[in-house]
């Protein structure tokens, strides 16, 4: 079985023809087969990147730096014997990641970031901080850090709106974390916009901090938006959750699909819903429900 080799980085950096750049990404990843999703705008990129050969997924990053002029970046690295992605895919966006703030664009690398070692020493050591999980609610079901906020978002853009609405005392010491940190890269701009004047990033994400110390204050496995569908304490992918084939969510509950008969995995809202808690996709659902007393196929799942 192929081994793969996974890279996760960012870089908030000028570029002038998106266009452009996404056809020099494609042709880069024909010539080092490297496969993942890259999110690209005026104002940066977003990558998680895959690659068997790490001759391949380093000349595929270098590539990067050199055509865009960056001296260095953060590569957040892992290794899968499942492939995370099954095609190579560039996505031109306003904003690398969502906000609803397009204005809102780092100036620095150094953001009031805390490294692993730093970040550890705040939550060991001051009792009087608050600690906000910047990530959707169902990353965080499946694991956060010790006494993090969860904030129940759907998605990014609901971030700004629970910090109006829950009136935190805006001189109080405030640490916010995502999966590889770029979240928090335009998190912190906000809250630096709503007043908040002592509040930090932990860099890297998550990601970075297990690398650096597993099983501490992080609690549980690390959701990613790929096939591997998690990663434990050791940057493993997971063997607890899979997707779930009706919503996408984290998955660990056992079904036999009352339509085909495939053995599948359902997440614990679905299991709560007539129909989806006896199937196994979407299809089977629908098909169960219009035709409860026959048998079909199994029909593969086309996770994009």
């Amino acid at each position: 079985m192929a081994q793969f080799f996974i890279s996760t980085f960012y870089k908030f950096t000028p570029i002038a023809n998106p266009d452009d750049f996404k056809i020099f990404l494609e042709n880069l990843a024909l010539r080092t087969d490297t496969i993942g999703l890259i999110i690209i705008g005026t104002e940066g990129f977003n990558a998680t990147v895959a690659s068997t050969s790490t001759a391949g997924l380093n000349q595929f990053r270098n590539e990067i730096l050199k055509k865009l002029e960056i001296p260095d970046l953060m590569f957040k690295d892992s290794q899968s014997q499942k492939p995370p992605f099954r095609r190579f895919k560039v996505k031109i966006r306003e904003e690398i990641v969502t906000l609803g703030t397009p204005e809102l664009v780092p100036n620095t690398d150094k953001n009031h970031h805390l490294t692993p070692t730093e970040w550890n020493h705040v939550l060991k050591n001051e009792k009087d901080v608050v600690v906000i999980d910047t990530r959707n609610w169902y990353e965080t079901k499946i694991g956060t850090f010790k006494t993090a906020i969860n904030p129940m978002t759907d998605q990014f853009t609901e971030f700004p709106q629970f910090m109006d609405q829950n009136n935190l005392d805006k001189e109080k010491k405030v640490l916010i974390f995502c999966t590889g940190g770029i979240r928090c890269e335009r998190g912190i701009l906000e809250l630096q916009r709503k007043g908040f004047k002592d509040v930090y990033q932990l860099e890297g994400g998550i990601l970075n901090y297990l690398k650096e110390y597993p099983n501490d204050q992080f609690e549980g496995e690390c959701f990613v938006f790929d096939h591997r569908v998690a990663v434990d304490q050791s940057l493993q992918p997971t063997i607890k959750y899979h997707l779930c084939p009706h919503c996408g969510q984290p998955a660990e509950i056992p079904v036999d699909c009352k339509r085909c008969d495939t053995h599948a995995f359902i997440c614990d809202d679905c299991e709560k819903l007539e129909w989806k808690n006896v199937t196994c996709s979407k299809n089977c659902a629908y098909q169960l429900e219009l035709h409860p007393d026959r048998k079909g196929a199994h029909q593969p799942l086309s996770y994009k």
